[in-house]
């Protein structure tokens, strides 16, 4: 007779063995090792909570501090690898097996474990795809999560940055698998449950509340006159040619450029309520002046940010908030919203070749890609229209009935044409070619590929790729907005102006923008304190971002 209940035997025997270090399902900070040595076998999936913001920190010093004899070759499944601890873990021999997102913090060092082969890579991958996976063949056996705060029952507040935490629980705790949650503190009910109880098997209340990165805020006084340039341009001949109201926008100071310019410039254009009402984003400090504008409907977010939660709470009607006034965020829902519902990603890459195909990872960082695939991909699944993807569609071209003829999402990658340290953004070859060879990897890892990327911006200009009818116009096009890289002086010039003339290439004046203008002044607020005096005093900026 075969045995159907064998995961559920094995998870009972986890739990028993851990039940020792517990007072129900609570679990002292000091216990944790133990607890940890107790559920985890060899070779387990576990996904320990990594996300773009919230760590499970507490959790994540547990399993560093493991006995590789007793814990080992475990296959790290989590979205974000971005404390020291995350990679502790792999040069200790805890962990042997990577499958991630998002490496930014620690994308120097990932590199270099990876090329010294220190880390056995699965794939790196969109959010979405990672996941999709946890529900077919990367199920976590065990997940390690993090929220605000529990009761004794188990159940969970995760608060304003809930991200990944129901997807990764929902995954775990409906296959047979355990989930131990660290929070902030043990109160007697929560503000509201965001997890079940009975999804959760054991609750270490921390030693210190749990780290969130403020990874959106950026600081409107280091946004430059060249950034503003490109903004002006993607606002007059992206934004305001294609009506776009449903959109995402990347981390970055261009397309913090961007919402800074919405109450001033875009408003000069009157372009209000005709662009930039719906948004999938987290809630960026940068965007505070458009809210106070009236220019913002409505914003879902993936997580939260530092610093946001009393604007957020008093401003109902534009975020997503529960029943506490808290914010309710979901990284899988809102990567779907981005990957369906929006019709513009705009963001930056460090690398784009002489196809489109835009990387993230160089010779010595690989940073990963979190979600700007699913952002910044043309869905093959959507079949709502709306005025911007249908004409974005037809800028594309095509034959046969126009009634069948797809739209297109637009997918622009925002770039200066040379980035820090003076590196070219603008590449004959990717180095991710190059991971891939050395790792023997059957495919490269590219952020966003060729045949997805719709238009480039540059300090030069703007290249629409929907317009270009051939491989060789593409490359023209592309080599037309990069400047004085090695790329770029190998434009061909009478092409490039014959692009020029047809409206592929478009030149600052060619949009009717003085480069000039492009001055600081334009930004509706020009520090963080100007921030903080739009919101009426309710964002709360992190200490580093204060000098006043």
């Amino acid at each position: 007779m075969t045995d159907w209940c064998q995961e559920r035997t094995a998870r009972e025997a986890r739990l028993e063995r851990a039940r020792v270090h517990a007072d129900g399902k609570v679990v002292p900070a000091a216990r944790v090792v133990d607890l940890l040595e107790a559920i985890l076998q060899p070779g387990d999936r576990v996904c320990l909570e990594g996300d773009n913001q919230k760590q499970a920190d507490c959790l994540a010093r547990g399993l560093s501090a493991c006995d590789p004899a007793r814990v080992h070759d475990l296959h790290m499944v989590q979205s974000g690898i971005v404390l020291p601890e995350h990679l502790d873990i792999f040069e200790q021999g805890i962990a042997k097996r990577l499958d991630y997102s998002y490496s930014g913090p620690q994308g120097g060092r990932i590199a270099k474990m990876l090329y010294g082969g220190q880390i056995e890579l699965g794939a790196v991958h969109t959010y979405l795809e990672l996941f999709a996976r946890y529900f077919i063949d990367l199920t976590p056996n065990v997940a390690l999560i993090a929220g605000v705060s529990a009761d004794r029952d188990g159940n969970l507040y995760t608060g304003p940055n809930t991200e990944d935490t129901p997807t990764v629980v929902e995954a775990t705790a409906f296959k047979n698998g355990v989930v131990v949650a660290q929070v902030n503190a043990i109160v007697d009910r929560v503000p509201r449950v965001d997890i079940p109880g009975d999804r959760v098997d054991f609750v270490v209340e921390a030693d210190k509340p749990f780290y969130v990165e403020p990874l959106f805020t950026r600081d409107p006084g280091a946004v430059t006159e060249t950034q503003i340039l490109m903004a002006m341009m993607a606002i007059k001949g992206i934004y305001a040619e294609y009506g776009i109201r449903r959109l995402n926008h990347g981390i970055g100071f261009g397309t913090a450029a961007i919402e800074l310019l919405l109450p001033t410039y875009a408003e000069r254009l009157g372009l209000k309520g005709k662009i930039a009402t719906h948004w999938a984003l987290n809630p960026h400090p940068s965007l505070i002046p458009a809210i106070e504008s009236g220019w913002v409907s409505q914003i879902h977010c993936f997580g939260s940010e530092v610093g946001m939660d009393k604007y957020i709470r008093a401003r109902p009607d534009v975020f997503f908030t529960g029943s506490d006034g808290s914010l309710r965020s979901n990284r899988a829902f809102c990567q779907t919203a981005g990957l369906y519902a929006c019709d513009l990603f705009i963001g930056s890459t460090l690398q784009i070749d002489l196809q489109g195909h835009s990387s993230t990872v160089t010779t010595n960082r690989v940073a990963g890609f979190g979600g700007a695939p699913n952002m910044g991909s043309d869905p093959h699944g959507r079949r709502h229209p709306s005025d911007t993807w249908m004409k974005a569609g037809r800028e594309a071209g095509g034959t046969g009935d126009p009634a069948l003829r797809r739209g297109r999402k637009l997918v622009v990658q925002l770039v200066e044409t040379f980035g820090d340290k003076l590196v070219p953004a603008f590449v004959e070859r990717l180095d991710a070619l190059e991971l891939a060879k050395k790792l023997n990897l059957e495919l490269a890892p590219v952020m966003v590929y060729a045949d997805d990327v719709t238009h480039i911006v540059t300090e030069e200009g703007i290249a629409n790729l929907l317009l270009c009818r051939t491989l060789d116009e593409r490359e023209q096009a592309i080599r037309g907005v990069a400047g004085y890289t090695e790329v770029g002086r190998g434009r061909d010039h009478a092409e490039v102006e014959r692009l020029r003339a047809r409206g592929i290439i478009r030149r600052p004046e060619d949009l009717g923008i003085e480069p000039l203008d492009a001055d600081r002044s334009l930004l509706a607020a020009r520090s963080i304190k100007d921030l903080v005096h739009w919101s009426g005093g309710l964002y709360e900026p992190p200490a580093k971002f204060r000098n006043w």
